[in-house]
């Protein structure tokens, strides 16, 4: 078996975790690959000189921004994702560092399953393309006033948005900005599509909820400079006054590990504070 390993030099510990992994995995005939400058560090393969097609799994140690620029950086490996995290609790990387090593005998034991998320994916009128696992956001960027938006669905007018901008997330980035925006939290399984406003001018402007299979098409109306247009906070390109893009489902998912000793709703409890009575009386 081949894993592929993404320590975050950021984080403290990382590298010393990740050797402690790399043994983990030789002592049970495990081979571990690394990106090229970090695999001497960490005891692991250069991954320049590795098949991508024979990687099984990716494990990414930081937080989940770390295993969003993993989902970005190497999209060309077409292998499921598990989340290590090395600081706070997060929504994807949610095996904390007590937990690594059951994690990883889960891993090798098969006691998981393997989630297929939705990927959002945005062109804009000249052909150039950003892909996100979480979310696509026009923002007004540099523009000090609110910005016009018109949207349509399937070619139908839907409204045109005096805000700061929209964010179109997928079920599995519904607990990222546009939760903060006030946009709903979904289950991540869902075949579905968030679209939040940012700060609208007008309060009826609220986040509405799609199925994944419509096409949106955005429209930039505002004589300003031109705006932001970002995929996951990562990958971006600006559009000018007038120019237009169109979101959709992409045909790719992302795949991320679920381990069975992992719950969702557990992440999501002490992620955002819930507290209450867990008692249920069949």
């Amino acid at each position: 078996m081949l894993i592929a390993l993404f320590p975050n030099e950021k984080k403290k510990l990382s590298f010393d975790l990740a050797k402690e992994i790399c043994q983990y995995f030789s002592q049970r005939k495990i081979t571990v690959v690394a990106e090229d400058e970090k695999a001497k560090k960490i005891g692991a393969q250069p991954l320049s000189e590795t098949d991508p097609k024979k990687i099984k799994f990716l494990i990414s140690m930081g937080g989940d921004g770390t295993l969003l620029r993993i989902a970005h950086q190497f999209n060309y490996i077409d292998a499921p994702i598990l989340g290590i995290n090395l600081g706070h609790l997060g929504f994807m990387a949610d095996v904390p560092v007590q937990d690594i090593f059951p994690s990883l005998a889960d891993l090798l034991d098969g006691k998981f399953k393997i989630d297929k998320r939705i990927i959002l994916e945005a062109t804009r009128s000249d052909g150039k393309v950003l892909q996100a696992v979480n979310d696509i956001v026009l923002h007004r960027a540099v523009n000090y006033s609110l910005i016009e938006l018109s949207m349509h669905l399937d070619n139908q007018p839907v409204n045109t948005f005096v805000a700061d901008g929209i964010i179109i997330a997928t079920p599995n980035g519904s607990t990222a900005y546009s939760l903060a925006a006030g946009g709903p939290i979904l289950s991540p399984e869902l075949d579905a599509i968030i679209i939040t406003p940012i700060c609208p001018h007008t309060i009826s402007n609220r986040p509405i909820v799609l199925s994944a299979d419509h096409q949106i098409q955005i429209e930039y109306l505002s004589p300003y400079d031109p705006i932001d247009v970002r995929a996951d906070g990562i990958d971006a390109f600006d559009l000018p006054t007038h120019g237009k893009i169109i979101i959709q489902r992409s045909t790719k998912h992302f795949k991320i590990v679920n381990l069975d000793r992992k719950d969702y709703f557990s992440t999501l409890r002490t992620k955002l504070g819930w507290s209450g009575k867990l008692t249920f009386d069949a």
